[in-house]
């Protein structure tokens, strides 16, 4: 061990001295552990965040997941009753893609629902019950009935809970749909409605879809929006982060009328929104390591002035400026390269078993921070990824490196007659 790496790891506190009653190197090795500790303490805060972040992001994509497929293939420019007559071949020629583990016909349309002077917006999927289940996990989320319930000719609908509530319905009322399509006659524009019977409520733990959607039958969808609406195969694949590239080898063998829309797509806006709320975060969350990395600037600035006769004697000795700036370029590096482990440490222990470290401090405060009927999620979820930490890692050892430039090159430039003459 090089007697630069000595000095360097004694000064950052991680060496002892042989000197009996060194106060100064008590002090240095003081405001060293400060530095260490502000480091690990941004780090940790940090990976913390970001994994609570991920967690959020994952929990809801799950949730909407549950609802909508991975890709939709669908004819834009065709009538419902022509694309549901042949979305057997149209699945048959999907599921040649080995990604693809199942498959669906859908009608989806916009419309209106109205129970008595209630009225409200909602988005409808026509779809088969029996069938369903290859695609989506609606069935297992009912609170109230069976998607079965969905019988061709019955003009049954399930609806979300929350929606149902609006509407104030419940199991065996009826309900006027209303689409955005109709006639026109001497009386004026008539849109075409029709009645369903409430025979199921569904809960998929996002508050957009419980507010806003219903299902009835694909055949009675057809019936519904046969001017409008989109027609044709819902699929699920093994691995739903790939369903951008499954979406693409699918076009490339689908007919032309085809078109296929990911998951990624259908959201884009949502996602894209969490993105930038993430890397958002992650600048201003920086900022705690950056302060520390300052705190660490300023530390070795004051290490240099407490040891200009320690530098002035070295250099006497023979030790060149490089030398010198080597001592503390060790002393300010140590302190990041540990710093920044402890904080990933610490980071990842709590991130892994925020689980249960939150319910504790919750019963012991006697709080919930995440009340069920304002968030829907009363657990707080996280998902530590290791992409992450390591731009965390690397993001404070660079800043830690920087911080000891300034201090090394001044300790480097000082001048040991002026500093003998003085002291």
């Amino acid at each position: 061990m090089s007697y630069e790496f000595w000095i360097g790891a004694r000064y950052a506190g991680l060496a002892r001295s042989r000197r009996k009653g060194g106060g100064g190197d008590r002090f240095v090795s003081f405001i060293a552990a400060s530095s260490m500790v502000g480091i690990a303490l941004g780090v940790a805060a940090l990976i913390v965040v970001l994994s609570v972040m991920n967690g959020f992001q994952k929990e809801v994509r799950d949730r909407m997941l549950s609802v909508l497929p991975h890709i939709e293939l669908y004819a834009p420019r065709m009538a419902p009753e022509e694309v549901l007559s042949q979305w057997k071949d149209i699945a048959r020629l999907a599921e040649k893609n080995p990604e693809v583990k199942g498959a669906a016909p859908f009608v989806a349309g916009q419309g209106m629902i109205v129970r008595g002077e209630t009225l409200s917006g909602v988005q409808i999927r026509g779809i088969d019950p029996k069938l369903d289940a290859a695609v989506s996990d609606v069935a297992d989320q009912m609170v109230s009935g069976e998607l079965t319930s969905l019988v061709p000719g019955s003009f049954s609908i399930v609806l979300g809970n929350f929606l149902a509530q609006t509407l104030g319905v419940g199991m065996g009322d009826t309900v006027l749909v209303l689409a955005p399509q109709g006639s026109i006659s001497p009386a004026g524009f008539t849109p075409r409605m029709r009645q369903f019977t409430v025979t199921g409520l569904f809960s998929s733990g996002y508050y957009e879809f419980d507010a806003s959607m219903a299902f009835i039958n694909y055949e009675d969808a057809a019936r519904v929006f046969r001017d409008s609406g989109q027609t044709g195969v819902r699929l699920r694949i093994a691995d739903m982060q790939k369903a951008p590239l499954v979406a693409s080898e699918l076009r490339a063998v689908l007919p032309p009328y085809l078109q296929a829309q990911d998951w990624t797509q259908n959201n884009r806006t949502w996602f894209a929104a969490v993105q930038t709320e993430k890397r958002m975060m992650f600048l201003i969350l920086a900022l705690i390591v950056a302060v520390a990395a300052f705190n660490l600037l300023s530390s070795l600035v004051m290490a240099v002035k407490d040891k200009r006769s320690d530098i002035a004697i070295l250099r006497t000795l023979g030790a060149t400026p490089r030398e010198v700036a080597r001592i503390f370029l060790v002393q300010g590096s140590l302190i990041g390269v540990v710093g920044t482990l402890l904080g990933v440490g610490f980071g990842m222990l709590v991130a892994f078993n925020i689980g249960v470290i939150v319910p504790f401090i919750e019963r012991m405060l006697g709080v919930q921070f995440l009340p069920q009927q304002i968030y829907f999620i009363s657990e707080l979820p996280s998902d530590p990824q290791m992409t992450d930490i390591l731009i965390i890692a690397i993001t404070s050892l660079v800043l830690s490196l920087l911080a000891t430039l300034y201090p090394s090159w001044r300790a480097s430039s000082l001048q040991p007659a002026e500093v003998l003459r003085h002291d």
